[in-house]
C-alpha cells in the first residue's frame, strides 16, 4: 500500500505540472536522485541550447557562387583591342572555359572579364595547363578594363599562371599603368623574379598528369591577398601603401574591382578553368 501512495503521489505531482505548463520531457522515477542543472562557471556566460532564437540568430558563413554556369560566358566579356575581337581565343567546350590561342601570335593581350565587381572576396577554380602551351596566364582581380586609347589594357593585380615556369604561379604582377613590377614576391620595380624565391613544396599538374587540374584559391580582404595552389599556400601579401596608393585610387583598382583571365600579349597559350565559386568576405 505505501508503493501504490507513492506511484500516485508521483501521478499527482506529474498531473500538476502539466496543467501548471511545465515541460515534462523526462518524468522522475521513484528512487531516481534530482539531477542539478549543468553549472555555469564564474565570469562565464549561460550557454543558450540548440534551436534557441539566439541559435537562430547566429549569422550563417558566406556561401560560395558560381561565376561560370559551364554551358556559356553569360556574365563574363572579352576585353581587348578592336582588331582581336573576331579571334575567338575564348570559348566554352566541355563545361570548361577554353583559352586557346596556339598559332597566333599577333594579338594584344585578351582577357575575359567578369561583369560583376568584387571588394573583399574568395575565389575557387581548378586551371588545366598544356605541356606544348608556352604562353602565360593569370588571374587579375579587384581590376579595370581601360577604354581610353582604343583599349587594351587591364589595370589592378594579377596573380600569376606560368605553365612553362610553374615555380611562378601564385606570385603577384602589378598591371596598372605607373607601377608595373612584381609585388610579390618584393623585387625592385624593373628587376624579375627567380626560382629561389617560391615556395618550396609546391605542386603544379599538366593535363597528362593525375591528377590532371589544379586547384586555386585566392582571398582578398583589405589590402591582403594569399594564394593556395594545390593545397599549399604559395603567396601572402600586404599591400598596405601599395593597393591603396595613389596610383591604385586613381584607377579605381586595388581595393575593388574586376575578375579576369589573361591571354598575355603576342603568346601562344591553351588553358583551361572550370569550377570557379565566389564566396563574398563583406565589402
Amino acid at each position: 500500500m505505501a508503493q501504490l501512495a507513492m506511484v500516485g503521489a508521483a501521478g499527482a505531482v506529474l498531473a500538476a505540472a502539466l496543467a501548471a505548463g511545465c515541460p515534462a520531457a523526462e518524468a522522475g522515477r521513484p528512487g531516481d536522485a534530482a539531477r542539478p542543472a549543468e553549472a555555469v562557471q564564474p565570469g562565464e556566460a549561460a550557454r543558450p541550447a540548440a534551436g534557441t532564437p539566439a541559435d537562430a540568430a547566429r549569422p550563417a558563413e558566406p556561401t560560395w557562387e558560381p561565376i561560370f554556369n559551364g554551358k556559356d560566358l553569360a556574365g563574363w566579356a572579352v576585353k581587348c583591342r578592336a582588331p582581336d575581337r573576331d579571334k575567338g581565343f575564348w570559348k566554352v567546350e566541355g563545361g570548361t572555359i577554353l583559352a586557346d590561342s596556339l598559332g597566333a601570335k599577333g594579338h594584344d593581350y585578351v582577357w575575359l572579364m567578369t561583369e560583376r565587381e568584387y571588394g573583399d572576396f574568395a575565389l575557387r577554380l581548378k586551371f588545366q595547363a598544356y605541356r606544348d602551351s608556352p604562353g602565360n596566364s593569370g588571374v587579375q582581380v579587384r581590376s579595370r578594363y581601360d577604354e581610353a586609347d582604343g583599349g587594351g589594357w587591364l589595370h589592378g593585380p594579377q596573380v600569376d599562371i606560368h605553365p612553362p615556369g610553374p615555380w611562378r604561379t601564385g606570385m603577384i604582377w602589378d598591371e596598372t599603368r605607373g607601377n608595373q613590377r612584381w609585388l610579390w614576391p618584393a623585387v625592385a620595380k624593373g628587376e624579375w623574379v627567380n626560382e629561389s624565391m617560391a615556395r618550396p613544396g609546391r605542386k603544379f599538374h599538366y593535363s597528362t598528369d593525375e591528377p590532371a587540374w589544379n586547384d586555386l584559391e585566392i582571398t582578398c580582404a583589405g589590402t591582403r591577398m594569399k594564394a593556395v595552389l594545390n593545397g599549399l599556400v604559395v603567396m601572402e601579401y600586404d599591400g598596405a601603401g601599395v593597393l591603396d596608393d595613389e596610383t591604385h585610387a586613381q584607377r579605381r583598382v586595388g581595393l575593388k574591382g574586376h575578375i579576369a583571365l589573361q591571354i598575355h600579349k603576342g603568346d601562344q597559350l591553351k588553358i583551361r578553368f572550370k569550377d570557379l565559386h565566389v564566396r563574398n568576405l563583406g565589402k
